[in-house]
Parts: structure tokens; sequence; C-alpha cells
């Protein structure tokens, strides 16, 4: 056999037994007539022992060993006479006793080791090497622990796990589709499924009342931190319930996770807020409840006929951010440089200082009275030593996001963001229009199958733009995890939703007719819900990017360095495809 144990479980209790190792060499040190090896696997690292004085040619062959060299000891386990209680094996060494060496390696690009010397780039073109570092397989082991943990959870409530198609017809109304040409049937393309969601509404349609699913998705689309072109959701589906049993039931789901995974009690009840309150608060549907620095809307207070600026403004809006009245001039030209910078967008940035002194310093001192500076800390519940800081613009929300950006930067600057820390919750009432300016129209917020809400259904024929939906998002630190709605099972209403979206009845036949066609045999009231797996662990490891919770990501212009895909096909094939090429210069 390759081994008789792994290198992480052996302990003194071992000692004296004859053990075969197999694994990675992580390093060498010689020291006088005595070779140390650091030997390396997937369950930890054992240090291994070469004694010239007992075996010379065994030791001369270890002082050839180059690091990553894949290899297999054997010997005996012995007490360590200088232990190291920072591993777990630090007790123990094996006095090695024969040495095979399975495969040399070449030097490798970058040290693996936790802190390694390698790059991004470099990191992504040799990932089978970065995998092997302790800091990233982690980030996978949590990701498997969190789905055996999710499959259980949704077996024990009678879920069943379906598979839904890879390849299916493209509806172009969300993201961009990845296509895929169809040789057998040339000229017509399949979609890869931005999500499975028609899929499980047809399930729910299917009479399978309860399915879940480790899916696949894949959008075409600008990435980011938290954005892959390929990702994977846990996705959900339940027949007969109403918004509460959903919200209930994975309310319970997440609970689990966290108590499992991190030790960490969720309250009893997550806080449910509105979008409008969201955004009206902290200028987002992804609120960071972490810390507070909650927006007030100041237009009473400085719109005074003054300050140009303020005065032809549609919204005023500011944040106090405690302890910092004394942030220099440096200090605040950063933050006014950020908040004009391309990725916020906002035209400038006026603060106001209540120092400790008690006294009044501010960007706009010449054109308010003392009076006014007295009203603004009490709107603000200021106080001395505080920091305010405020926008304004002709478009509320846009000031508000842009407002939003600058509170949580604030946090950032101020470590209040603590990635050990957890504040979730559920935001619900989202509109369930979005006006487009691209397209100069209604668009679905989240999808055109999303139920309004009952109450708001006569808005629909004169003021679509007010009617909320039944949607959901839970929200955690200010990520989006999951979300998901009540679906539209009447085909009168879901008629009605596709003529607000400006399909025609062909039009929508043509793309969801199959959808459209299963309703007319006794939907259920249905609903659902999709967690991002990607985000949910990389939360949960305290991770800035969901790339490093995926074995094999994708760089942030979509490729793949390692495998150097996408790719040129070759001419056959695109014959094969009955395809043509004109790449515009």
């Amino acid at each position: 056999m390759y081994r008789t144990n792994t290198c992480g479980e052996l302990r003194l209790l071992d000692a004296g037994k004859e053990v075969t190792l197999a694994g990675w060499v992580q390093r060498t040190r010689k020291m006088g007539g005595m070779t140390f090896m650091d030997l390396r696997d997937r369950y930890g690292l054992t240090q291994v022992v070469f004694d010239e004085s007992q075996d010379a040619a065994l030791c001369a062959r270890a002082n050839k060993l180059g690091r990553e060299f894949c290899v297999q000891v054997k010997g005996v386990v012995e007490e360590r006479s200088a232990k190291n209680p920072k591993m777990p094996t630090g007790d123990i060494e094996i006095m090695a006793r024969e040495l095979n060496i399975l495969s040399e390696s070449l030097t490798p690009p970058f040290t693996i080791e936790d802190k390694t010397d390698g790059g991004d780039d470099l990191r992504m073109k040799y990932r089978y090497l970065d995998l092997r570092r302790t800091a990233v397989r982690k980030n996978l082991e949590l990701r498997h622990r969190m789905t055996i943990l999710v499959r259980n959870f949704l077996d024990a409530r009678d879920f069943i796990e379906v598979e839904t198609p890879v390849l299916i017809g493209s509806t172009p109304e969300g993201a961009r589709d990845f296509v895929v040409p169809s040789r057998m049937n040339p000229g017509q393309f399949y979609a890869l499924p931005q999500s499975p969601q028609t899929l499980k509404q047809l399930l729910m349609v299917s009479g399978f009342d309860r399915y879940f699913q480790i899916a696949k998705c894949f959008r075409d689309e600008d990435l980011r931190a938290d954005r892959q072109p390929e990702f994977t959701q846990i996705d959900c589906e339940m027949s007969f319930v109403d918004q509460d049993d959903v919200t209930d039931l994975f309310e319970d789901m997440a609970r689990h996770l966290f108590k499992e995974v991190r030790g960490i009690e969720l309250p009893a009840q997550l806080r449910k807020m509105t979008w409008h309150e969201a955004m009206q608060k902290y200028g987002s549907d992804k609120p960071d409840l972490r810390f507070g620095m909650e927006f007030v809307e100041l237009m009473d207070v400085l719109k005074k006929g003054t300050f140009a600026v303020f005065d032809n403004a549609a919204y005023i809006g500011g944040i106090c951010v405690p302890g910092c009245a004394n942030y220099t001039r440096k200090q605040l030209d950063q933050l006014t440089d950020f908040v004009k910078s391309q990725q916020v967008g906002a035209k400038g940035l006026v603060y106001v200082k209540f120092n400790e002194d008690g006294t009044v310093k501010s960007s706009v001192d010449k054109f308010y009275t003392p009076d006014t500076w007295a009203e603004l800390k009490e709107k603000m519940q200021a106080k001395d030593g505080d920091l305010v800081l405020i926008l304004s613009g002709d478009q509320p929300n846009k000031t508000r996001v842009q407002l939003c950006a600058l509170r949580l930067e604030m946090g950032e600057r101020l470590g209040l963001r603590d990635k050990n820390r957890f504040e979730c919750l559920w935001i619900v009432d989202f509109p369930l229009f979005e006006w487009s300016d691209e397209e100069q129209r209604l668009m679905a917020t989240h999808h055109p199958f999303t139920m309004p809400n009952p109450d708001d259904i006569p808005l629909l024929d004169n003021h679509p733009e007010r009617v909320r939906a039944k949607a959901y998002d839970f929200v955690c630190n200010g990520v989006e995890l999951g979300g998901g709605s009540l679906r539209i099972h009447d085909g009168q209403l879901q008629a009605k939703m596709f003529d607000i979206l400006g399909f025609t009845p062909e039009r929508a036949m043509a793309q969801f007719g199959f959808l459209i066609n299963a309703f007319k045999y006794g939907a259920p009231p249905h609903a659902g819900l999709a967690f991002g797996l990607d985000r949910f662990v990389s939360i949960m490891a305290g991770l800035d990017s969901i790339r490093d919770c995926i074995a094999f990501p994708k760089n942030n212009s979509g490729r793949d360095v390692m495998l150097d895909a996408p790719g040129e096909l070759d001419p056959k094939q695109l014959e094969e495809l009955q395809l043509k090429l004109d790449l515009k210069e």
C-alpha cells in the first residue's frame, strides 16, 4: 500500500509504530548529519528525519529532494525532542528507513505555502499547484461541508433533488446568455441557463412539491469580486406556500449553517426590512448592518436659499461618522476624490466638523449660521468630536447609492466591517418593475414570473411603477446571499405582466410558450428561492472574492488562464457547425 496513515493524523500515542506516509515535499533542512523533511498531503504536515549515522545513502538521497517531489516514506514514529505546538503533529516525527520517489517536480513557479510569493495571475495559471496550499484547500473543504449540510437539511424536509438541463433555449430578458451552436440543427443555438427558473416552475406543475438542486448557472456579464461567468446556486422551489413559509424555512437553513460551520447563533427571528426603508436609510437593497451611520435627509435643514448646490438639489443626505472630527484636510480631500471617482460619480462632498471644543468647521461655513449648525447637529444626533459628511443631487436614489458607497468606505476605514460578525436580514417589498434607460421601458426587477403584491394588483393598469413584488432577498453583511419570490400561477395575470413588459402575445408564446401552456393544466401556487453557494461559502470563510472558493475560476476578463479559454475553434469545427466568423477590427 502507498500509505498506512495520512500526514495529519499521527500523534504521541502512535510512538513506536512503523508507518508509511505519502505526499509532497514541503521543504527540507540539513542540520549537521541530519536532514529534516516536511511531508505534506491534504490532511496535514509531518516531519520526517533522515539520520546520516544510521543510513548515509538514504540521507544522501533525501538531500537531493526538491520542493513538491511526490514521495513515499517508511519509518518509525518517535517523540520529537523539539516540539512544535503550531503543528497538530508537532509532538512526533518519523525516523525514515526507506524513501521512494514517486514523481519528481520542477521548481514550482511560486511557494506552496499560505503566504505565497505568487501573484493572482501566476497562481491562476498554475491553479493545480495553488490548490495544494492549505489556505485554498480549506475553502473547498468548507464548500464541500456546506453542500452536505444543505443537502441533508433539505432532504429532511422532503425536498427532492432534480437535475435540470444545461442546454436550454435562450431567454434574453435578464443578463446576456452564453450560447452554444447546434451541429445537428444548423443555424440554431442552445443557451446555457442563467438559472433553472422556468424549469423548476415546471417541476411544480408536475407535482414535485419541493425541489432543490445545487445548480450550475451561467451569465455573460461584467465581472467583479462576487461574480463569475459560471457560478453555483442552491436552487429551491415549493408548492402551496406563501412568503412566510419560504422565508421561515430558509432562515432556518441559514441558522443551521451558521451554527454548524461557524458556531454562531443567529437571532430566533431575523429582521425584515422593506426595500423602501433600505434605500432611505442605507442607499442599498443589501444594507450592511454591522455598523450605524444611517442616512439622515437634510432638505429641511440645509435648503435655506444661500448655497446654490443644495438649493437646487432634489435630495440632500448625510451620515454622522463618530469620532472623526479630527480628520485632516488631506484625509477630507481623499474622501472628496473618492466620491468624485468614476466608481461613485458624485460631484462633490460637504463636510461639517463638530469639534471636541464645541466649535464647528465646515467646507461651506460662509453659507450657514451657527443656528443652522446647531439644527444640523441635533438632526444628525451628532456629538462633539463627530464628523458629518453630506452629498446632494438631482436624483434621490442615485445620490443615496453614492452616499452608500461613502458609508461603506468609512466603515472600512474605521474597521467596522468585521468579517467575524454576521448581521443577516430579509429585504422585502421590492418594486415589481424598474425603468431601463437603455431599453426605454419598464423591466421586471427580478423576472417576469414574480407575483405582484395582491394589494397592488389594481395599480397594474395605470401605475405599474408603484406595484410591489412578493419578493425577498436574504442579505448578510452587505451581500445578497439569496433571493426569490412568489410566482404567478394565473394565466391572465401572467399575460398582463407580459403586456406591461412590452411582450406581444406572439413574442411571449415564442419565448415562454412551454410555461404558458403548462400553466393551463392546473398550476399550483408556488414560490422559490436560490442562495448563491459561492457567495455563501466566501462570507463564511471571510474571503474578499468568490473566486477563492471555486476550484478553477475565471479571471476578471472571464478567461481561464490555466486552460487558455476561451480560444479559437479549428476551421473544421466551424465548418461542421456551419458557422463563419466576421470579426470586426
